[in-house]
C-alpha cells in the first residue's frame, strides 16, 4: 500500500481543491480521506504543502514511435508507400525504451495517445497507453483507441508531389470516403463469415467505440472532417485545429471535441500560419470540449504543462487549462473511467507538486503510475 499524506488534492471530480490523503492498493485509488491512519506496511510519501493532480495526459502523440534518438530507423512514424493504411497498429512501432518515456514520467504526464503520423489519408490505429513500462504490450489501456485520418499538406505533398493521389484536398476526401464505404459494406453484407484483415479494423469505429482521430489544420479540412463524419455517423476527434478559433460555433455545434496544438512550435507550412495559443481558449468558450497536445516529437511532450500554463494565460484560464491535459483529456480519449482525476476506484495515476504545474518554476516532486512511485525528485 502506498499513502500520501497531508497534499492538498486537485481532483478534477470537482474545481475546489480538497486537503486529504490518499491511500492506495494494487494500483488503485482505494480512499480519499481528510485523515487515513496507516498500517505498519503501509509505504508513506508525505505531501505536505504540496499539490497532488491526477497524471497529466498528452491526447495525440507519436512517443516511441518517432524517437529522440535522430536516425532512419527511429522514425517508423510512417508508412508512406501507400496512402490508405487503416491495418497498421500503433502499438508495432512504439519503443518504450525511447527516451521520451523518461522525459515525460518526470513531467507528471501518466498517460498519452500514441499512433501513426499524417502523410497518409487513412494512416492506421492508435493506442492509448501508460508512459512507464518496459512492454508495450502492458502498458496499453485502450488498443485501437482511434482510426487515424489526415487531411491537408501532408498527404498531398507525400504522394501528389511524386504524381500520386492524392494530389489535392478532393482526392484525400475521395480516397476517405471510398474506405469508409467500402468498410459500412463490408459490415453490412458479409454473412459469409469471410475475414478481410484491411476492414476488420473498422469494427470498433462503426460501433461508435472508437472516433476518427482526423488531423486537420484549415478551416475547410475541418468542416471536411465533420462532414465525411456525419455523412458515415461516426464519432470524431479533430486534431490540431488550428484555424478553429475561426470556426469556433460551428465547431461546437458540430458536438466533436479538439484536440489542440502543437502551439509551441514553429509555423513551418501554410497551414500551421495562424497557429496560436488563443485557439483553444476561443474554443473552449464557444462550448467545444478541449485538450491540449504537443504533437510529441513536434514540441517535446515535457512541455505540455507548459503548453496548458500559456493557453491559460492566452483565454483558457487555468482551471481548464488543467482539464484539458486531464480530465477532459481523459474523456476525449474515452479512458476517463480509469483516468483523469483522482476518484475512489481509478488508477493511481498521480503527480505531486511543488507549486502550480501551470507555472515555469514550478517542479514535480514525485509521479506515481499504477501505484507506485516511478519519479521520485
Amino acid at each position: 500500500m502506498l499513502l500520501i499524506s497531508n497534499g492538498l488534492l486537485h481532483t478534477m471530480e470537482s474545481d475546489k481543491p480538497l486537503k486529504a490523503d490518499i491511500l492506495i492498493d494494487n494500483g488503485k485509488i482505494i480512499k480519499i480521506k481528510e485523515q487515513i491512519l496507516p498500517s505498519a506496511e503501509t509505504e508513506i510519501f508525505d505531501a505536505e504543502n504540496l499539490n497532488v493532480y491526477p497524471g497529466f495526459i498528452d491526447a495525440h502523440s507519436h512517443i516511441g514511435i518517432a524517437e529522440d534518438r535522430i536516425s532512419s530507423q527511429n522514425d517508423t512514424s510512417n508508412e508512406n508507400t501507400n496512402p490508405v493504411t487503416p491495418a497498421l497498429r500503433g502499438i508495432d512501432s512504439i519503443n518504450p525504451m525511447d527516451s521520451a518515456f523518461h522525459n515525460a514520467i518526470a513531467a507528471g504526464i501518466t498517460g498519452v495517445m500514441v499512433g501513426p503520423g499524417s502523410a497518409n489519408a487513412v494512416g492506421g490505429q492508435f493506442a492509448f497507453i501508460k508512459t512507464y513500462g518496459r512492454c508495450i504490450d502492458d502498458m496499453v489501456i485502450l488498443a485501437p483507441a482511434a482510426i487515424k485520418i489526415a487531411f491537408g499538406e501532408n498527404p498531398m505533398n507525400c504522394y501528389g508531389l511524386n504524381g500520386n493521389m492524392p494530389s489535392s484536398r478532393m482526392g484525400i476526401a475521395s480516397l476517405i470516403r471510398e474506405e469508409l464505404f467500402r468498410a459500412k459494406q463490408y459490415f453490412s453484407q458479409n454473412q459469409s463469415g469471410n475475414k478481410d484483415f484491411t476492414l476488420e479494423c473498422y469494427k470498433e469505429l462503426f460501433e461508435k467505440k472508437i472516433p476518427l482521430k482526423a488531423h486537420a489544420h484549415r478551416t475547410d479540412d475541418i468542416f471536411t472532417a465533420i462532414r465525411i463524419a456525419k455523412e458515415f455517423d461516426l464519432e470524431l476527434t479533430i486534431d490540431h485545429c488550428t484555424e478553429g478559433h475561426l470556426i469556433a460555433q460551428e465547431i461546437a455545434d458540430s458536438g466533436y471535441p479538439a484536440i489542440v496544438g502543437p502551439s509551441l512550435a514553429s509555423r513551418n507550412k501554410d497551414e500551421v500560419s495562424l497557429s496560436d495559443f488563443k485557439t483553444v481558449g476561443i474554443l473552449h468558450k464557444a462550448g467545444v470540449k478541449v485538450a491540449i497536445t504537443t504533437d510529441h516529437p513536434v514540441s517535446r511532450i515535457q512541455y505540455l504543462p507548459l503548453c496548458a500554463g500559456i493557453a491559460a494565460k492566452e483565454g483558457l484560464g487555468q482551471t481548464a487549462a488543467l482539464r484539458a491535459i486531464t480530465i477532459d483529456a481523459a474523456r476525449i480519449c474515452r479512458v476517463d473511467h480509469r483516468l483523469g482525476s483522482l476518484k475512489e476506484g481509478k488508477d493511481a495515476d498521480i503527480v505531486i507538486y511543488e507549486g502550480n504545474p501551470l507555472e515555469i518554476n514550478s517542479e514535480v516532486k514525485a509521479t506515481v503510475i499504477n501505484g507506485e512511485i516511478v519519479w521520485r525528485n
